[in-house]
């Protein structure tokens, strides 16, 4: 496994971890201040699953 990917995945981990605890927080390191961004915010403030399963996709997509 070459180093790029061993980084890339140590990433995920923490963005997965950050998506359990404030979805917002997992989904703007994973993509920046976009639109997926906000619509997590609006999902968490809607309900806090909805915001960890927007966060995970997202994050977990590639």
């Amino acid at each position: 496994m070459s180093m790029e990917r061993t980084d890339s995945v140590g990433g995920d981990i923490i963005r997965v971890l950050l998506a359990f605890i404030l979805p917002p927080l997992g989904v703007f390191f994973q993509v920046g201040l976009g639109k997926h961004f906000w619509f997590s915010i609006i999902l968490t403030l809607l309900g806090w699953i909805p915001g960890i399963i927007h966060a995970l996709y997202i994050i977990l997509r590639d």
